[in-house]
């Protein structure tokens, strides 16, 4: 079955996640499955590659480690017209929008042979689509929703945000401006993130089912306790505190700032911070953030240069080292790293014109970018602590003065530990319990405050905990005897096309 959206960022990812909950739950073979994914988000599979962050929550929502085979195709956007393309898990070049267009028809093989590939493994596959299927624009070379859908013959059903307002008129047009073939593939209809009184939506409902001549599957309601793992930057949202942290054990709160740059990369690897009591973690985009901040983070970008340069322009840059300059911890994962250091050098323009550019100087480190991407899932140890980690960076650091932040299971150092500035390449780092606990501590010390991290967080049990309301949520508000019958049965015949004319629309059989 696919789950298509009426826009990005309708629920997809997280429809997906909880239908693939509540399958495994009930002990079925499930795999998640992006034909194309557009994300800066990413993690390093098992098997070497590189895929979108959500489809490892997926898999892990089905008991599976990441794989490959998840998401064929991911897109990482350097810039607002270009974005690299990663095809099943290797990098295979850059493209302009025009230039994608032209490599659609080839990736379309690729991507049903490997749908068809996790269905001869699987005894159910949910395919997530990527945007919404409504941009017709698209349609000719399409490979992640219709164009996916009638290639293997998926039933799709479609979720639409009811936050965002016109979600009646989101979902019928979607189905209105599509073909009478992919029509005919698109079943039913979930409405998500409704509050207040479902009475006063079911006459639309109803009304919906009138005009289309498809039932509506569910709605699912607000749920304020989900957060974890945004899909794409769009979730890191300025100012709002991350996550749902419970009081501190201490007197104090522990604030966290995390700059929220252009082309944030792995952003979620904060998010571990905010499972933790009494931490409060917030994205920043402006000087005056940092003023009250006890730790201050600086995340990966897809385009460090870039947005080094905006970080001075905007007065974070200078902010960041008045913060490090006054004795106070900061924190910098992969290109944030590489922003501490000395210099950066780019002398093959992986990221845009070769050259050379200065860091910030809080660290004694230097990056070189070297055409080929480093993948990795190493482990070693870190503050003393045993850690698990993967990474994903150009960037090859030359270290100088200071002891390593992290030392690999071979002894090889690894990122800078200078005292109150850290630096690393490693995402996933602070998902290990003990080595956060230990930063917190530090970072507590450092800003003279009552905090003493909990003993007990157990980030893996904080991201089971959310798949497992994701499952609840569909369970029991979905019509999952209908999914069933969908993903058994495939669309039912005969569905009723919208026929539409210059100021009216009929649906006919």
């Amino acid at each position: 079955m696919l789950v298509a959206g009426t826009t990005s960022d309708a629920g997809k990812s997280v429809l997906v996640a909880g239908i693939c909950r509540w399958l495994h739950r009930r002990g079925v073979d499930v795999a998640p499955f992006k034909a194309q994914n557009m994300s800066n988000n990413s993690v390093v599979t098992g098997d070497g590659g590189e895929i979108g962050r959500a489809q490892a929550l997926q898999a892990a929502a089905c008991g599976l480690a990441p794989s490959v085979l998840f998401n064929p195709v991911l897109l990482k956007p350097g810039t607002d017209r270009s974005s690299q393309v990663v095809v099943r898990g290797v990098v295979d070049g850059t493209v302009s929008a025009a230039s994608y267009r032209e490599r659609k028809a080839a990736l379309l093989e690729v991507v049903v042979d490997t749908l068809a590939e996790l269905r001869a493994a699987h005894d159910v596959v949910i395919c997530e689509g990527a945007g919404s299927p409504a941009e017709i624009n698209l349609r000719a070379t399409d490979i992640a929703n219709m164009g996916l859908a009638r290639a293997a013959d998926l039933p799709v059903v479609v979720v639409g945000d009811i936050d965002r307002g016109g979600v009646l008129a989101h979902l019928f047009g979607t189905l209105a401006v599509l073909e009478p073939a992919d029509q005919a593939l698109v079943a039913g209809w979930i409405v998500n993130k409704f509050r207040g009184d479902p009475a006063l939506l079911a006459p639309g409902l109803d009304q919906l089912r009138a005009l289309t001549g498809r039932p509506t599957l569910g709605v699912l309601p607000w749920s304020p306790e989900l957060w974890i793992d945004a899909e794409d930057s769009l979730g890191h949202v300025a100012d709002g505190v991350v996550g749902r942290p419970a009081p501190p054990h201490g007197r104090d709160w522990l604030r966290v700032a995390v700059v929220r740059l252009p082309r944030v990369s792995n952003g979620t690897d904060v998010d571990a911070l905010s499972s933790e009591p009494g931490v409060a973690v917030r994205w920043v985009t402006e000087p005056s953030r940092l003023a009250d901040a006890d730790l201050v983070v600086l995340p990966g970008s897809k385009t460090t240069v870039a947005d080094l340069v905006w970080l001075r322009s905007t007065g974070l840059a200078d902010a960041v080292t008045a913060h490090a300059r006054a004795g106070k911890p900061v924190l910098g994962v992969c290109g944030g790293y590489q922003m501490l250091g000395r210099r950066i050098h780019d002398p093959h323009g992986v990221e845009a014109t070769p050259g050379t550019v200065d860091g910030l100087g809080l660290l004694d480190v230097e990056v070189t970018f070297d055409v080929a991407k480093h993948l990795g899932t190493p482990t070693g140890t870190a503050l003393g602590e045993p850690v698990a980690f993967y990474e994903i960076h150009h960037g090859r650091e030359l270290r100088g003065a200071g002891a390593p932040l992290v030392t690999l299971a071979g002894g090889t150092p690894e990122g800078v530990d200078a005292g109150h500035v850290l630096g690393t390449h490693a995402h996933g780092l602070l998902e290990n319990d003990a080595l956060r606990r230990r930063l917190l501590g530090r970072a507590a010390a450092a800003a003279g405050r009552d905090f003493t991290p909990a003993p007990d967080t157990s980030y893996a049990a904080v991201r089971a905990a959310q798949l497992d309301l994701l499952g609840d949520l569909v369970e029991k508000n979905l019509d999952t005897d209908a999914l069933e019958r969908l993903i058994t049965d495939g669309a039912p015949a005969g569905l009723p096309a919208i026929q539409t004319t210059i100021g009216q629309a009929r649906a006919t059989s």
